[in-house]
């Protein structure tokens, strides 16, 4: 079965940099669509960034230029380098495949495997 499994969050000052990591096992990487996602409380879940099977990137507005998303094909891992971070960036920061092509990459019924997700704090 598929696992994805994310690291790297924490807590940074505005300004910081993260750089978070999901591993995925349990299918043929590269395959999919990947995503990050995040969600604050009281706010529903919200596309950050998406990186096709061909290396082709997608980002949030609100985080254009300052956040890169990347695969390692070799090591079946996605990684999402966050830089200038913003308090409101504060979220639960979750790694999806997406099963899934319909209107957006932002829908997130898309997306059948998701990680548990790791914590970033921007103070």
């Amino acid at each position: 079965h598929v696992q994805m499994v994310e690291s790297g969050g924490g807590s940074v000052q505005a300004g910081g940099s993260l750089r978070l990591s999901c591993r995925a096992s349990g299918y043929t990487f590269g395959t999919y669509q990947m995503a990050w996602f995040r969600q604050a409380p009281g706010r529903g879940r919200e596309g950050v960034a998406a990186i096709d099977t061909d290396g082709t990137t997608t980002y949030a507005g609100s985080v254009k230029g300052r956040f890169t998303i990347s695969q390692d094909k070799a090591k079946n891992t996605l990684y999402l380098q966050m830089d200038n971070l913003k308090p409101e960036d504060t979220a639960m920061y979750y790694c999806a495949v997406r099963t899934t092509y319909g209107s957006s990459w932002v829908l997130t019924w898309q997306y059948s495997y998701w990680g548990q997700g790791t914590q970033v704090t921007v103070s």
